[in-house]
């Protein structure tokens, strides 16, 4: 059995909230860069990047205390929707929100993590808040590159500073976060060649690529999602998915990107950014003050 996690977690106060105050963990604006042509604000407002949510979450998933905290804890098969919204609620708040709604929603996150816990992982468990937000950054720049166009060096290097505030909102050190890019690839390349995925986790996803109890219309959009998350993991994530590569033989075009035209600024306009500030579906309810779900990114 493996030992027991240990965490410095935040102290607790009457009714679960954590004490200490959240401009202590890292909310506030991220450190200044070099103005240039895309920043973090512009990044996240695209919402064709939701087509690699699938990818991301089950990148998440595959370290293993995500995974089994998920799915322990989560309504995400009951309510499947509420992972993505959740998470994206998360996401716009601590990038474009004001201090005081990014204040808001570490404190409803903290809320939230607080029961998220056993003998082998913790919600409040810095490392593991890292992958999660190492995911939402490589995935985020992976899939605005296949869909829009290729950023420049000056672009990824300011996007990669900013989007350690997807970690450092929380319980994740300002030191932790790779101070390069190429410390950050070896870290990666390291968690996807040791990562291993197991039956339970296994179980949770198969149900999660099922729809679960996701509206009719929602389930018959199911098929291209699998297509897409499937096709967007790396092989050896695949394998420990157990996620057979000949259901989507023809998926090699996609992730080459080959089948995917370069949206362009036409194209764009039809599919819109997100504006998550007013009208997106997905965090409108957090902005309205509303409490985040049980299915809050770890």
């Amino acid at each position: 059995m493996a030992s027991p996690v240990e965490v410095n977690e935040p102290s607790v106060v009457e009714g679960g909230t954590p004490e200490r105050d959240v401009t202590e963990v890292g909310v506030g604006d991220p450190a200044p860069v070099e103005p240039g042509t895309i920043d973090l604000a512009d990044f996240v407002g695209e919402s064709m990047l939701l087509l690699g949510a699938g990818s991301t979450v089950l990148l998440q998933l595959a370290e293993r205390g995500v995974g089994h905290g998920v799915a322990d804890h989560s309504t995400t098969l009951q309510r499947p929707l509420d992972r993505l919204r959740t998470t994206m609620t998360y996401v716009y708040a601590v990038t474009l929100g004001t201090p005081e709604e990014r204040k808001q929603i570490v404190r409803m996150v903290n809320k939230v993590h607080v029961p998220v816990r056993s003998d082998t992982y913790n919600a409040f468990d810095p490392e593991l808040q890292l992958w999660v937000a190492a995911t939402l950054y490589r995935n985020g720049v992976e899939m605005y590159q296949r869909m829009f166009h290729e950023l420049s060096d000056a672009d990824i290097e300011r996007i990669y500073r900013q989007s350690a505030v997807y970690g450092t909102a929380l319980q994740v050190k300002e030191d932790m976060w790779p101070a390069t890019r190429a410390e950050f690839d070896a870290y990666w390349d390291e968690m996807i060649a040791t990562m291993e995925v197991d039956e339970k986790v296994r179980a949770f996803t198969r149900g999660l690529l099922s729809g679960g109890d996701s509206p009719l219309p929602v389930r018959m959009l199911m098929p291209l999602q699998r297509f897409m998350t499937i096709g967007l993991l790396p092989q050896r994530m695949r394998e420990e998915f157990s996620l057979p590569w000949s259901l989507v033989t023809s998926a090699g075009s996609i992730c080459s990107g080959r089948s995917f035209p370069r949206c362009t600024g036409r194209c764009r306009g039809r599919s819109g950014s997100c504006p998550p500030r007013s009208t997106c579906a997905t965090c409108g309810a957090a902005w309205r003050g509303a409490s985040i779900s049980s299915d809050a990114p770890p």
